[in-house]
């Protein structure tokens, strides 16, 4: 490796980590909180088996993951201005994130929330519980648990999907590689660091995640 391609890795590091920190961060982060709302909302339906409430939600978790991310981001950022919607690019980006992400994530807390044993349910009729009081104190504390691995690991995934949002000109970290790249030539190791920073940014989600799974084990009782 050159002294000039070191020079480069070096000047860049902190211009493609700050809008890391600054945007793909806070895009991931929001992005997720959102998906998890529209994620528990849309299996709570199903899961309570409200039929026409059903069939939308299984509408919208089949049309969702049965098309790109990309083409979603760009009917969103460059498809909707046409019939006179104008969204920003950061909020185009977290609201395509979120409408994805809580596709897949419904189905990930339908699976856990249908895994919690139905007795338990009727138990808490029987001590005069009300459905909400169930699902809240109940059935979703287990639901969430049960759910915490895949969801983790949904998180990590959306860490690196947020750099597709360069294409609708969100400055993220892959923008920010991309200019510079534009400016010194050098698309091999300026490439390979980012996808070094962005291994940086899963491995702490993933040490994070391992904690949160073992604190998640201890409270419920299971054996490391």
């Amino acid at each position: 490796m050159s002294e000039r391609v070191i020079e480069i890795l070096v000047d860049s590091f902190w211009k493609i980590l700050l809008p890391g920190l600054t945007m793909t961060i806070p895009l991931t982060a929001i992005s997720f909180a959102l998906a998890l709302v529209i994620a528990v909302v849309t299996a709570m339906v199903q899961y309570a088996d409200i039929k026409i409430l059903k069939h939308i939600a299984r509408f919208y978790v089949w049309v969702v993951r049965g098309t790109p991310i990309l083409v979603q981001l760009y009917v969103v950022f460059y498809g909707l201005p046409s019939v006179g919607i104008m969204i920003d690019p950061f909020p185009s980006a977290v609201l395509v994130f979120a409408i994805n992400e809580g596709a897949y994530a419904a189905e990930t807390m339908r699976a856990s929330l249908e895994s919690v044993p139905k007795g338990q349910i009727e138990a808490g009729y029987c001590v005069g519980m009300s459905y909400l009081q169930i699902m809240r104190r109940i059935v979703l504390p287990q639901a969430f648990r049960i759910a915490f691995p895949p969801l983790s690991n949904s998180l990590i995934g959306m860490v690196k999907e947020t750099s597709l949002a360069a294409n609708i000109t969100v400055t993220e970290m892959f923008m920010a590689t991309q200019r510079i790249v534009a400016r010194t030539y050098e698309p091999l190791a300026l490439y390979i660091e980012v996808g070094l920073i962005y291994l940086l940014f899963s491995t702490v989600l993933t040490k994070l995640q391992r904690i949160g799974e073992k604190k998640l084990n201890a409270y419920s009782g299971v054996k490391q």
